[in-house]
């Protein structure tokens, strides 16, 4: 462990997490329909034919969204996933979380409704075909990651950018953690260890057994928590340089990186206040 890092207890290396569930509304564009947002159909009105996966859903979310897309009983999509036959990388050890990739899918094939695993599996498909091209997998390996590392850090970095333009800035963070041998302290981690979406991160929250505890297990965590995009996975074989490793969200727009603890407690004061006045930090 790395003998300057302050006490684990008094360090919070971001407050920022995905609230990925607030907006309650249905994406939508002609007939394509992002899911589990999907409302009653009214009568006269076409089924949806794509469904569109946004960046940064957890595999629970996506499996939510097929079972509704496709009109199945809760929990189809994940039982499915036993005869869908994923051609999924060994460290995933049969897990598609980070692989279920974000974009557009047909709900019907050939004039039929596809199936929950024919579904799951052109998503995983669609992620080997842009994960093991050329660029990603000669950036991993050029930053001594196998492309399943990559796609760890990119699901990071997508749950934890504010925007697309402090991607790079979080991937240098994650990198530069792991070369100190700091525990990399993300709240994202913690929020998918718990199942939730939230800003708040408590001391409670930070001791939890679990191997997605970043606060408590050195490394990476033994999955990606959630299906990255483009955009994060660029910026995990493509780090911005700098010496950042603390950043925070002071308010929408104002993400602050820094390699000094002191300065950062002071962001994170910042980040504190805006939380109890919300009309200030506007």
């Amino acid at each position: 462990m790395y003998r300057n890092t302050p006490p684990r207890s008094t360090i919070r290396l971001t407050r920022r997490g995905r609230l990925v569930l607030i907006a309650t509304g249905a994406v939508v564009a002609g007939t394509a329909v992002a899911v589990p947002l999907l409302s009653l159909r009214g009568e006269g009105e076409r089924e949806p034919t794509t469904l569109v996966i946004p960046e940064g859903w957890r595999a629970g979310q996506i499996y939510d969204a097929v079972d509704k897309a496709l009109a199945q009983p809760p929990g189809t999509a994940k039982k499915s996933l036993a005869k869908a036959n994923l051609k999924l990388p060994n460290d995933a050890e049969g897990n598609p979380e980070g692989y279920l990739f974000p974009a557009t899918y047909p709900l019907e094939r050939g004039g039929r409704k596809t199936t929950p695993e024919a579904l799951l599996s052109f998503m995983v498909d669609t992620a080997n075909k842009k994960f093991n091209g050329a660029p990603i997998a000669a950036g991993a390996q050029r930053n001594a990651l196998n492309v399943y590392q990559a796609v760890t850090i990119a699901s990071i970095v997508q749950a934890e950018a504010a925007t697309e333009a402090d991607m790079g800035k979080v991937a240098r963070v994650v990198f530069n953690r792991l070369e100190r041998g700091m525990p990399l302290q993300m709240d994202s981690t913690i929020n998918y260890a718990l199942n939730r979406s939230t800003l708040r991160t408590t001391g409670a929250d930070t001791k939890i057994d679990s191997p997605y505890n970043s606060y408590q297990r050195m490394g990476l965590p033994p999955t990606p928590i959630d299906n990255p995009g483009e955009a994060a996975m660029r910026a995990a074989i493509n780090p911005t340089p700098g010496d950042w490793l603390y950043f925070v969200t002071v308010k929408p727009g104002d993400t602050r990186f820094t390699n000094s603890f002191e300065e950062h407690r002071r962001n994170v004061a910042e980040f504190d206040k805006n939380q109890r006045n919300p009309a200030a930090a506007g």
